[in-house]
């Protein structure tokens, strides 16, 4: 079981976009994160340092989830040949069949078609992630990006 304490967080945006997830419950967002991960079996417990809560509760604007983050992702393909489209495509589908419980997108930045995946807060689980994916897509590698704080509770 992974023990976590809210108060280091508390300056960090992590915790700013964990309210976003919890429709600004905090409560909520805690019994989220107790719930057993269903393929590991693991759960996190939170521990809660001071007033953290009522220090969120009591931040001045509401949290939209508009907001973005700077975050990890794995990246399973790039390309800009004349079929990367079509090969995204079938790498989306791919993935999705394999791993239907995490979250994958599929971009077009001139030139490239990408298809990354995951919304991970911190390098670590973006490693933990590129692990589980790597020995069905090879190529994987993990990439720094910004999302939205809503894609979080994906």
């Amino acid at each position: 079981m992974k023990r976590i304490s809210i108060f280091p967080l508390l300056s960090g945006a992590a915790l700013l976009s964990c309210t976003a997830l919890c429709a600004q419950n905090i409560d909520d967002f805690k019994t989220k994160l107790a719930l057993p991960d269903s393929l590991h079996r693991s759960h996190v417990t939170v521990t809660e340092e001071g007033n953290a809560a009522q220090a969120i509760r009591s931040l001045k604007r509401p949290i939209t989830g508009e907001e973005k983050f700077r975050g990890y992702r794995v990246r399973i393909f790039f390309d800009n040949s004349q079929s990367a489209r079509t090969s995204a495509e079938n790498i989306l589908t791919r993935f999705k069949e394999l791993y239907p419980d995490t979250p994958a997108y599929m971009v077009y930045e001139n030139p490239y078609f990408k298809v990354t995946v995951g919304n991970c807060l911190s390098f670590e689980e973006a490693i933990i992630l590129w692990g589980r994916i790597k020995g069905d897509f090879d190529r994987a590698f993990v990439v720094r990006e910004e999302f939205l704080v809503k894609l979080l509770g994906e």
